[in-house]
């Protein structure tokens, strides 16, 4: 079939390297496992057994049909025709089974799908192929000009690595950058209570939507977030921070204590 450029696919046909990431998940038999955007099947074929429960998130149509074909009389594995932003991770596992999550996932929508993955229940392991400069963004360091609300926001519920690069050659159609494999390891128990994590995902948002401007700023005047001065002063009085510093610059945890504290 032709690729669809609207689904954002790039299908892996390296052999070696669909193995070396099947073989990234370690031993997963004791848990369910989730692959986003089987395609063709280049690492489903790999996973295969692996697992008592396969679960293959496909949106396509004409893939989903080929799937069925080939893996839908396989014991344990289950086919769900559905966009991955839309699935109930919850009653694919209502008995709280653990799970791992793999995929080549469309690099358009990779953010929302990391954020997605990272609502309750969260998986035990995430492995996916991003684009180079995503995983740069996952890993960075205050400061930096890749950090920014993705880092903070996966980094403040989890952990995550780059494990290793895969070059663009590997894909057909050939695309335009190069990919990582990363691994986001959620914390368990969460650090961070439901409300929490909602007031930190509303500093963060505002703070990297005015990422130039100081912060003491962003919290007065930013529609979200509207502090009086005497808020803002006691937020710098309570952390003994300078608030005038820009949001890049603020790591993930004193992002965390100013959230509770506007809590």
């Amino acid at each position: 079939m032709k690729p669809k450029r609207s689904l954002g696919q790039n299908f892996l046909i390296d052999p070696n390297l669909q193995r070396k990431i099947t073989a990234s998940l370690g031993d997963p038999s004791e848990q369910a496992l989730v692959e986003i955007g089987p395609g063709k099947g280049a690492l489903t074929q790999h996973l295969i057994g692996l697992s008592d429960r396969l679960v293959l998130i496909e949106l396509d149509d004409e893939l989903v049909e080929d799937l069925r074909a080939s893996y839908g009389g396989r014991a344990g594995v289950e086919i769900v025709h559905r966009d991955v932003l839309t699935v109930d991770f919850g009653a694919l596992f209502p008995d709280h089974t653990p799970f791992r999550v793999v995929g080549n996932i469309p690099y358009n929508i990779t953010a929302p799908i990391i954020f997605k993955l990272l609502e309750r229940p969260r998986p035990s392991e995430i492995l996916l192929m991003v684009q180079k400069e995503v995983a740069e963004r996952l890993v960075a360091h205050p400061g930096t000009s890749e950090y920014g609300a993705l880092t903070v926001g996966v980094r403040t519920v989890a952990s995550c690595k780059k494990l290793f690069a895969v070059p663009r050659t590997a894909f057909r159609p050939v695309p335009k950058v190069d990919s990582v494999v990363i691994r986001i390891v959620p914390d368990d128990p969460p650090p961070l209570s439901l409300s929490e994590e909602a007031g930190l995902r509303r500093l963060t948002r505002a703070a990297f939507q005015w990422r130039r401007k100081q912060l003491q700023k962003t919290l007065r005047d930013h529609p979200d977030l509207a502090l009086d001065r005497a808020s803002v002063e006691g937020i710098a009085a309570s952390t003994g921070w300078d608030l005038t510093r820009r949001p890049e610059t603020f790591a993930p945890d004193e992002l965390v204590r100013i959230s509770k504290l506007l809590a």
